[in-house]
């Protein structure tokens, strides 16, 4: 059996198969692969595999007592933020508009504005990349340019864009972590804001600008301020998974914390969900 020995995130030895285990025995001649569209999809597989193994290690290192080599994620803390010194005024009357937002697996940000006032949708998807591309395991590659990403419906009369970053920023994620959050890894996890007005990139560049000069991270703000050219949900399974699998291992560590830091630190803008 070929393949590695390689140290894993909690220090034991871990065989790392060679890319070529388990395949046909063609796929692994290169006198005899006739089919390189269908080795290239068996290695594809592979790879997505791999990055499972990874990311269950991460886990797992998160949430046992492992000493001097166990850090916290993403979910560990929040964050008292100011509010935006530049925002849209609440609107007169009701109505509907959007906001895409990423910042690292979608199943987290969903669960965290589900619970906020003035909200009246969220959805898991994908923005950034082609409509081709928009599949779960094609994005979880990071290759397709996508971001996981959350479109947030709300109503503008209960609440402004400033605070859904203000949110965003403070309990929803560490906006300081480039392509990654907590144990998750890649540009498909990386902070993004997906402005959809000139409006929407004002308020969210001045805030990145006053929280960076204020000082308010340890670190610089990594999100990407950019154009949304088109959002599209994700698979079915995907959407409420936190409320559909509560006890999954995942959801425990990184994102139910998340959910009890919006109730502790908004508790006048906290919901229980509908």
């Amino acid at each position: 059996m070929g393949g590695v020995v390689a140290r894993g995130l909690v220090g034991q030895a871990l065989f790392i198969p060679s890319p070529c285990e388990g395949l046909p025995v063609r796929f692994c001649n290169r006198e005899i692969v006739s089919d390189r569209k269908e080795m290239s999809y068996h290695l594809e597989r592979r790879v997505v595999m791999l990055r499972f193994i990874v990311r269950a290690f991460a886990i797992l290192a998160a949430v046992l007592p492992l000493g001097r080599g166990a850090s916290c994620n993403a979910a560990g803390g929040s964050v008292a933020i100011p509010n935006p010194s530049v925002d849209a005024p609440l609107a007169p009357t009701k109505g509907q508009q959007t906001a895409v937002l990423a910042g690292g697996c979608f199943w987290g940000i969903q669960a965290v504005f589900e619970h906020l006032k003035g909200v009246i949708r969220a959805t898991s998807g994908y923005s950034g990349g082609s409509a081709d591309t928009a599949q779960y395991e094609t994005v979880s590659t990071g290759r397709t340019g996508h971001a996981e990403a959350v479109q947030v419906t709300y109503d503008p009369s209960q609440i402004t864009y400033g605070r859904l970053l203000k949110v965003f920023f403070s309990v929803a994620h560490d906006p300081t972590q480039l392509n990654q959050q907590g144990p998750d890894v890649g540009t498909q996890y990386r902070s993004a804001i997906f402005y959809a007005s000139e409006e929407q990139k004002r308020i969210a560049q001045a805030y990145v600008d006053q929280l960076n000069q204020a000082k308010v991270f340890p670190r610089a703000i990594a999100t990407q301020i950019v154009t949304l050219n088109a959002f599209y949900p994700a698979e079915d399974y995907h959407q409420d998974y936190a409320d559909n699998h509560p006890e999954n291992l995942y959801i425990v560590i990184n994102d139910l914390p998340k959910v009890e830091h919006l109730h502790k630190q908004f508790p006048e803008l906290y919901v229980e969900k509908k």
